[in-house]
C-alpha cells in the first residue's frame, strides 16, 4: 500500500506518457504560428483555477496532462512563435530541446570535474569552438554562466576586487571605496541592477550621453573619467555594449577600449544579443578592439537557437575571476583539483546544470555554416522591412538597423505634434498587442514613442515578415479618424 502511495509512476508508466508528451511537443512547434502570441487574460485568471493546497494524495499523469492544457497552455505567452517580434527572442531549436531532455534525465550537478567530468571537459571545449567561431582572441577563457546579467555581475565583482586587491572580499568597502561605474544612457537596465548588488551603489553609475546613432560617446565617457579623477573618486569599469536592447547599437568598443587602458579600467563587453551576430565574418567589425576588453559575454540561449538558459562569459585573466569566486571547504576538495577546471569556481551558484550538452547539440546539427546562413537571412528579413517602412509615408525608422531589430513609430504626415505621436503609436501597439496575431515591444528614443520588432525567431520565414507588416499597416491606419 505504501509503495502504490509513493510510486505514482513506474518505468513502464514513465515511457508512455514521454512519448505522449515528445508527440505534443513535436505537434506544438508544427501549429505554434497558429496560436495567440499573447493569451487573452486578466491577471489572476490562471491563479483563479489552480486548488489552494496541494494534493493529499498523488494524482494521474492523465489528469495533470489535460490540465497543463486546459489551464496552463491559454495563459502562455508563445515565444516559439514567429510571430513573437517583441523582445530579443529566447530562441530554441529540435535538437536544443533533446539535448535538455537528456540534461533533465541525467540530473547532473555540474559543479566540479569530480562530479561530472565529462560535463566539464565538454564545456572546456565547446566554449573554445565557440571562441573560434565568433572571433574572440586566444586570450579569452570562457565558461557557462546562467544569464548575460549574472556574467556582468561576475565581471564587476572581478572589477571591484582587481581595484581593491581583493580587500573587499577579506574585509568589506574600504571607507574611502568611492568607486565609479561607467555605460551610456542606453545600456541594459542589468548593469544598474548588478551595480546595485556589487554594492558599488547607484549613486555611483555614470550613464553616458550618446550619438545621433544611441552608441556611447567615447569623448564624453573621458571626460566623465577626469571628472571623477578630480573629484577622488575611482574608475572600476566600464560596460561597453554591442547591441543595445533599445535599438541594437554598437558602441565604438576600440575607442572605449583605449580609454580603458589609458586609465586602466576594467572593461566589460556587453554583447548579449548581437554577440550571436560575430559568426558572420563581415560583422567582426562591431569587435574591433575587443583586445582591450577584461571580458566579454553573449547568450546563445538568444539569437542562437539554445534554449534558456545559457550565456557565454568570456575573460582574459582566469586567475582573478577563480581568485574572486574560489571558496574551499573540506568537502569539496578533490584529489584531481591542481589538473581540471572546477566551474564552481568561475562564478556565483555552486550547483551548476549541464548547460554545455544543448550548446555542442546546436553546433553540431547546425554546424557553423549553417548557423550563418539563418543569421544572414535574419538580417536580409530586417533589411527588407526596413526599406519597406522607409518607402511607406506614414512610418517612420527610428534607428539605424545594424542588425535584426527595426525601431519604428506611425507618423501620418498630418501629425507633427510629439505627444499626439507618442500617444498614437502607444494605442498601435496596445491594438497589436490585444490581436493576439503579433508580439511587439516598445522604448523611447530620445523621448519618443517607439515600436521595436525584432526579426529572429529560429522559424521565421519571409512570409511571416511579410504579414506581420500588413498587420502593422492596418491597424495603423484604422486609427487614422
Amino acid at each position: 500500500m505504501e509503495d502504490e502511495l509513493i510510486n505514482t509512476m513506474d518505468n513502464k508508466k514513465f515511457r508512455e506518457h514521454a512519448h505522449q508528451l515528445v508527440d505534443w511537443m513535436a505537434d506544438y512547434f508544427e501549429e505554434v504560428e497558429n496560436y495567440p502570441v499573447k493569451p487573452d487574460i486578466q491577471p489572476g485568471d490562471i491563479l483563479k483555477q489552480l486548488p489552494d493546497e496541494a494534493p493529499a494524495q498523488g494524482e494521474s499523469f492523465e489528469d495533470m496532462f489535460d490540465d497543463f492544457k486546459n489551464s496552463i497552455m491559454p495563459g502562455m505567452t508563445h515565444w516559439e512563435s514567429p510571430y513573437f517580434m517583441g523582445y530579443f527572442p529566447a530562441n530554441k531549436s529540435y535538437p536544443s530541446v533533446l539535448a535538455e531532455m537528456l540534461t533533465a534525465t541525467l540530473g547532473a550537478q555540474c559543479m566540479s570535474w569530480l562530479t561530472s567530468p565529462a560535463a566539464t571537459e565538454l564545456e572546456e571545449q565547446v566554449m573554445e569552438w565557440l571562441r573560434k567561431a565568433i572571433g574572440l582572441p586566444e586570450l579569452f577563457t570562457g565558461v557557462i554562466q546562467s544569464t548575460a546579467s549574472t556574467s556582468t555581475l561576475c565581471a564587476l565583482l572581478m572589477a571591484r576586487e582587481r581595484i581593491t586587491d581583493f580587500e573587499v572580499n577579506e574585509t568589506g568597502f574600504p571607507k574611502d571605496g568611492m568607486f565609479t561605474v561607467y555605460c551610456s544612457s542606453e545600456t541594459h537596465s542589468s548593469i544598474e541592477k548588478d551595480v546595485k548588488i556589487a554594492g558599488f551603489g547607484r549613486q555611483h553609475i555614470r550613464k553616458i550621453p550618446v550619438d545621433h546613432e544611441y552608441a556611447m560617446d567615447p569623448k564624453a565617457l573621458e571626460e566623465a573619467i577626469r571628472e571623477d579623477l578630480k573629484k577622488g573618486f575611482k574608475p572600476a569599469a566600464v560596460v561597453a555594449t554591442i547591441g543595445t536592447t533599445g535599438s541594437t547599437a554598437i558602441d565604438p568598443l576600440k575607442e572605449i577600449g583605449q580609454i580603458c587602458s589609458k586609465y586602466e579600467i576594467f572593461l566589460h563587453v556587453d554583447a548579449a544579443y548581437a554577440g550571436t551576430a560575430l559568426l558572420l565574418p563581415e560583422l567582426r567589425w562591431m569587435n574591433e578592439g575587443i583586445e582591450h576588453a577584461d571580458s566579454f559575454v553573449f547568450n546563445p540561449h538568444k539569437w542562437m537557437f539554445t534554449n534558456f538558459d545559457c550565456s557565454a562569459f568570456y575573460v582574459q585573466d582566469e586567475a582573478l575571476l577563480v581568485r574572486t569566486f574560489e571558496i574551499m571547504p573540506e568537502y569539496l576538495k578533490t584529489p584531481e583539483d591542481e589538473r581540471v577546471k572546477n566551474y564552481r569556481d568561475w562564478g556565483i551558484p555552486l550547483g551548476r546544470r549541464f548547460r554545455a550538452l544543448k550548446l555542442w547539440f546546436v553546433m553540431r546539427s547546425f554546424g557553423i555554416e549553417g548557423l550563418q546562413e539563418k543569421i544572414r537571412q535574419h538580417l536580409q528579413f530586417a533589411q527588407h522591412l526596413k526599406q519597406k517602412m522607409e518607402q511607406h509615408d506614414h512610418f517612420e525608422v527610428m534607428a539605424p538597423v545594424p542588425l535584426n531589430t527595426i525601431c519604428f513609430r506611425f507618423h501620418p504626415g498630418y501629425i507633427d505634434d510629439q505627444k499626439k505621436l507618442n500617444e498614437l503609436n502607444e494605442k498601435l501597439l496596445e491594438q497589436i498587442q490585444k490581436s493576439g496575431k503579433l508580439f511587439l515591444t516598445h522604448t523611447k528614443l530620445d523621448g519618443k514613442y517607439t515600436i521595436r520588432i525584432v526579426l529572429g525567431n529560429t522559424n521565421l520565414k519571409k512570409h511571416h515578415v511579410d504579414k506581420a507588416w500588413k498587420l502593422i499597416q492596418k491597424m495603423g491606419h484604422d486609427l487614422i479618424p
